[in-house]
Formats: C-alpha cells, structure tokens, sequence
C-alpha cells in the first residue's frame, strides 16, 4: 500500500482502524444500492459519493478494487421493517405502470446521476430479481434453526444469533421504535426473511418457495448479493447511516446464521468493516421521499448548478459529519468549482518553465488528508494550494492536479468553463442569443456609446442573464 497508512472508521467497533485488505491484490467493498420506485435525491446520492471516494483512495493508494452496488428492485417495504406495502408494487399501482417499466425508468435515471456526478461505475450491478433463486437457498441453510413462521410469512429469531444489534448500539433504544409491530413475532426486532402473498392477492413479482408463493425480505437480498459477489468474509459494506440500525444489523444476524459464526471469529458479521456516511440537511431536518417533494440533482441542475458543484460541495465536508444543503452553500461550491477549472486552463495555457521546488510535500500532505479516513476537507484545500504555487512549473502543478482529481474526481483534465455554464430550465433566452448581445456590447463600449452598451445589459437582465463585469474569475455572464 502506497505512502501513509490507510485509516478508516469502523461503525462496527466505534473506532478508527488501520485498514489491511484480505487479499493484498483485491479489496472487496459491497455498497447498498437504490430501491428503483422513484428517484433518488441528492441526500442519497451522497451515500454514492462517499463510496466513489473510499473506491478512489483505494486506487490511490495502490490497491486493486472489486465494488458492487445493488438494484433493489423488490421486497424494500413502505416501513423500516415488516409492515405496509412493497414499495415497488405500490409505485406500479399509482403509476399504472408494470412492475418492470418503474424499476427500468428508475434505474435509468439513477445511473444518468452517477455519470453527471463522474461516480467510478461498480465492477457490476446486482440487481435483486436475478438472485431470487440463491435467497431461497441462502435461507434454506439456517431456517430450520433461526426462523419460524408466521402467516405472513418466514420471520428470523434475532434471538438465536449472539449480540444482535451490536452494529447499531440500539437494540433496545431507537432503532425498536421504527419497527412496525406484526402481531406473533417472537421478539420485536424479529424481520421477514421471506413474506409471503397473502391468500387471494397477486403481486406482480412473486416466485414460489418452501414458505408458500410470496417475495424475498430486503435484509435477505443484501446478504445473498455481498456474499454470493464477493465471498465471505469481504472486506467494506457501505451505506447511509440510516442502514445503521436495523437494515445492517439484520444482515449481519443472517450472514452469522449462514456461516455459524460467533463474535470471536474474524468477519462473521459478512464484513470486516462496515462504513456509514452521515445525513445531508436541509433546514426542515433530514431529506426524505416520503413527502413526495424532494430535491433531485435535476433540480440543481434546473437551476444552473453544475453536477460536480454538488460533488465538490459533499467533498468540502467529511463524510461522517452531517452536512447542510442550502442553495448558498452549493451555488459557493459552484464558484470554488469554476476557480480551480479557470486555474487548470490557464495552466494549460501558460508556457512552461523549470520549477523552483517539488511537489513532493503536497503528495505527502494530500496522501496523508485522504489517508485518515477519507479527510476530503483536508484534502482539497492541499489542490488549491499547489495550484497556486508559483516556484513550481505549469507542468508540474497539472500532473499532480491531475493525480489528486483522480481521487477527488473533478473531472479538472478535462472540463472547460464553457461546460460549468448549465441552462437553468427557466432561462428565457439560449446561449447564442446572449453571445450575440455580448458581442454587440463589447462594441458599443469600444464605441464609447455607453447608453447602449447599458441598454443591452438591461435587456440581458431582464431575460436572467446578470453580465458580470469585471469579474475576477473572468466570466462573462450567467443565468
């Protein structure tokens, strides 16, 4: 492993670890994906950014990379845990829409986020109805000794397996109050591992079992996915930290109950470490698609923000931290954003002569930023000071810009500032028009008629265009 050791927080023991991979030649991380009913919004893209990150440093720091991020396309209910609807089957019904077609459309529009974002693509989607088939037998191996049924379904005996809840430090506090009671279970903490169709109902996405014709428990896919992609045990299990209290640790008691493992043996929860990032905010408390009113990068987008300004607005706070969104905050990034693309392209631009000193200390103190787990707000202000570096060569400072973005993921080699100009969806004017008034007023000010170079600028303004002269990142306009 390259340069300072690797150090990573572990939400299973509370503390920071040296990471050391299983296999030398591979890390293995597994990221808890979408469930495709709707879009996502930008507080669970954030989950995706933090995954690209700790994927990115990985490479960084010289080790290979084997990720996997699910498509959950069935079995995620309206509640946390077992009661209400699929929330899939729901999506169908209120869109008259099949099953299929909602999950293709969601699907679609997640992945067009991760590539707005430049999110490294995994080395492979699972998408849980293709491992239907491997949850029946999964669960086969340890139902006889950790289940029980009920009506509804085949329902795990958290119980029977030592230290649930460990992952959560809330068996008996918060992570309870967000499960929804159904009537017979055992114990409250107790989860489907296969719900079964109710007598007379129909879902559209079912698959016979020996539990009776039904669908698979979503804490069920997880383990299935991981462990069936990258063996047991792997190295980091991702997700939002609100996976923290009941989704992971019931994943946990099924990859326990499947392995026969006991606490005192290495990577018996599935997972050598499990990694959470916080929430993002905004001033009415957590992002939720529950309302049914929520942010999604298109919105940003609608309003003329750039992608990668979110992503660099996310990079400019650590990920265990909870971060605000406000629309100041992400339009500061946008701006921070075109200033480090302005300095690339005249860097670019610039003859190229010897550099006065190396740029040795900003690898070792960008190295040593993303070496503790993942200090992107450390990190970045390290690619803002060697840019501004003037003993070291044009030459020099690109290569290592270049080095860093590869894990910040800026996309700074190959973005212009043409690129971070985004139409808002409400301009009422398109960029050739604009170019041709600009044009006209550089004219009249050379001319001297500065009556009509301000009445073109008014006319701009009118349309939502505000023409910012003298502006010190040498912009011309915006909307």
């Amino acid at each position: 492993m390259n340069g300072a050791p690797l150090k990573l927080y572990n939400s299973l023991t509370r503390s920071i670890e040296d990471f050391h991979p299983i296999d030398p030649n591979e890390v293995r991380i597994y990221t808890c994906g979408p469930t495709v009913y709707n879009y996502q919004h930008i507080g669970n893209m954030r989950a995706f950014l933090f995954a690209d990150t700790l994927g990115r440093t990985m490479r960084w720091k010289g080790l290979g990379l084997k990720h996997i991020i699910n498509i959950t396309d069935v079995g995620h209910l309206t509640s946390d845990a077992d009661a209400g609807d699929d929330k899939m089957e729901k999506a169908a019904r209120a869109q008259q829409k099949s099953i299929w077609d909602v999950a293709a459309h969601y699907t679609q529009a997640f992945k067009l986020d991760v590539e707005r974002l430049n999110i490294t693509p995994p080395a492979k989607w699972t998408v849980a109805t293709d491992y239907v088939p491997q949850m029946i037998a999964f669960a086969e191996t340890f139902a006889e000794r950790h289940c029980y049924r009920l009506d509804s379904g085949l329902y795990f005996d958290v119980s029977t397996v030592p230290n649930y809840g460990r992952l959560a430090r809330t068996d008996t506090q918060a992570g309870e109050s967000r499960i929804d009671p159904v009537g017979g279970k055992r114990n409250p903490q107790d989860f489907a591992i296969w719900r079964t169709s109710p007598p007379g109902e129909q879902r559209q996405m079912e698959w016979d079992s020996p539990w009776g014709r039904g669908a698979p428990g979503w804490h069920l896919e997880c383990s299935v996915m991981s462990l069936a992609e990258l063996g047991h045990p792997f190295d980091i299990h991702t997700g939002g930290i609100d996976h923290r209290e009941i989704h992971h640790p019931n994943e946990i008691a099924q990859n326990q109950a499947k392995c026969g493992c006991t606490d005192a043996e290495p990577g018996f929860t599935g997972a050598r470490m499990w990694m959470h990032n916080n929430f993002l905010v905004d001033r009415g408390g957590k992002m939720s698609k529950s309302t049914g009113e929520f942010l999604r990068l298109q919105t940003l987008v609608d309003r003329g923000i750039h992608p990668l300004s979110y992503r660099l607005m996310c990079l400019s706070a650590h990920y265990r931290s909870e971060l605000e969104f406000t629309w100041d905050n992400v339009i500061a990034a946008q701006t921070r954003l075109k200033r480090l693309v302005q300095t690339v392209e005249k860097l670019r631009a610039a003859p190229d002569k010897p550099s006065r000193g190396t740029v040795d200390g900003y690898r070792e103190a960008f190295d040593a930023a993303v070496s503790d787990d993942l200090n992107t707000p450390r990190a970045v202000p390290v690619l803002d000071e060697l840019l501004a570096d003037k003993s070291l060569s044009p030459a020099d400072r690109l290569e290592a810009a270049a080095a860093f973005d590869r894990v910040l993921g800026l996309q700074l080699a190959t973005i212009t500032r043409a690129d971070l100009r985004v139409r808002p969806a409400d301009a009422a004017i398109d960029e050739a028009a604009i170019e041709a008034k600009l044009a006209e007023r550089r004219n009249a000010r050379a001319a001297k008629d500065f009556a009509r170079s301000d009445t073109l600028r008014d006319e701009l303004t009118a349309v939502g265009v505000e023409v910012m002269d003298g502006d010190p990142l040498g912009w011309d306009w915006k909307l």
